[in-house]
């Protein structure tokens, strides 16, 4: 027995290790290759230009971190509502003959690949705001839209366990002062389980910023700063997927810089994650 728990401690430890390695080794090649891209570029001309002209050497990509930002920030404003409160509906107020319908439907939400996500904006999300607004349906909205419905299940997902986690003490002292049940959960249960909310929210925000494929086919691609919520946008993963296949030289290594630029705002990100949990053990 204890010879099996050994060999299965060396089987962990190797586990970890590749793991480490594998996110060293990416680190290490996105910046080794990235970093002297911008100093070639101009680090100023590269986070603040606003020309992207490969053809013409001029390599800004401060559009498509608006666009990122807008979208990112549409689908939050879209989604986090809905998914908190979804997540609270299911932990608090959904019968149980309900309950084992919605589960599945939102398990089933994560599992749909982006793709099938990109078809149903395209044919769906796209005519619709280009027959009722003045666009061509291709923009910001229409990625918000699709990303804000995209992020639903990481966020009630992750949410609606902490719910469930605070003590029913709580709840049950709330009512025994008085309080409903609907002011109990909103005013007791939901305050409690703040920082694991934020968490999801903030793990949505990691999803929507590295969607890819669904926002390539919705966004319109357009490397430019956008004048409102109906214009096009070209986001910096599309940017990558987009021209990687063709690129050469500094335009090669452009890309990997931009690669560089999302990497750190995922890593903020993940670091507020870590700060949120962190604060929720203390």
């Amino acid at each position: 027995m204890k010879t099996r728990e050994k060999v299965m401690e060396y089987v962990f430890l190797l586990a970890a290790v590749v793991s480490i390695a594998a996110a060293m080794l990416i680190c290490v090649f996105l910046f080794a290759n990235g970093i002297p891209a911008m100093h070639k570029i101009g680090v100023a001309e590269f986070l603040t230009g606003t020309d992207w002209k490969p053809g013409n050497n001029k390599y800004g990509i401060f559009p498509m971190i608006l666009g990122s930002i807008y979208v990112t920030g549409g689908a939050l404003v879209i989604g986090v509502p809905i998914g908190v409160l979804m997540s609270v509906f299911m932990a608090r107020f959904c019968p149980a003959k309900l309950y084992k319908i919605l589960k599945p439907v939102v398990n089933l939400l994560a599992g749909i690949p982006s793709i099938v996500y990109g078809f149903f904006g395209l044919i769906v999300l796209v005519p619709f705001i280009r027959e009722h607004f003045d666009s061509n349906g291709q923009s910001i909205l229409c990625g918000a839209i699709l990303l804000g419905i995209m992020i639903l299940p990481t966020i009630i997902g992750a949410s609606e366990p902490t719910i469930h986690a605070v003590e029913q003490s709580y709840y049950e002292g709330a009512l025994a002062l008085g309080a409903t049940h609907e002011r109990s959960v909103f005013t007791v249960i939901v305050p409690a389980a703040k920082s694991g909310i934020l968490a999801a929210i903030i793990l949505g925000v990691g999803r929507a910023l590295g969607e890819t494929m669904a926002v390539m086919m919705v966004v319109g691609n357009q490397p430019r700063v956008p004048d409102s919520i109906l214009d096009g946008v070209r986001t910096l993963t599309t940017n990558i997927v987009m021209e990687m296949g063709y690129a050469t030289d500094l335009h090669r290594e452009a890309l990997i810089a931009t690669g560089v630029v999302l990497f750190v705002f995922i890593l903020i990100i993940n670091l507020c994650f870590s700060a949120i949990k962190r604060s929720r053990k203390e």
